[in-house]
């Protein structure tokens, strides 16, 4: 699970889906022992749970690079590396 990202004590990763992706492109934030879950066209919480705090910096931090984590999820999903996002600064 390719690491994208890391800021706050937030580590942001994406999955590859094996055969046809059968979710919604999204990514997993993860701070301590809590993980959360984010579709990334549009930016929203669809599991998980982090605090309010990083659930803020997280959405604010996707909303500033969805083209980024767009273009990740293809590029994973066609078996190609990804390309790290900077943080957010």
């Amino acid at each position: 699970m390719p690491e994208l990202s890391r800021f706050g004590g937030i580590v942001i990763r994406m999955y590859f889906e094996a055969g046809e992706p059968h979710h919604l492109p999204h990514f997993h934030a993860y701070c301590q022992d809590a993980a959360a879950v984010y579709a990334i066209d549009p930016v929203g919480l669809l599991g998980g749970s982090l605090s309010r705090r990083e659930q803020r910096l997280v959405e604010a931090w996707a909303e500033l690079r969805q083209a980024e984590l767009t273009d990740n999820w293809n590029r994973l999903q066609s078996g190609l590396p990804t390309i790290p996002i900077p943080p957010l600064s």
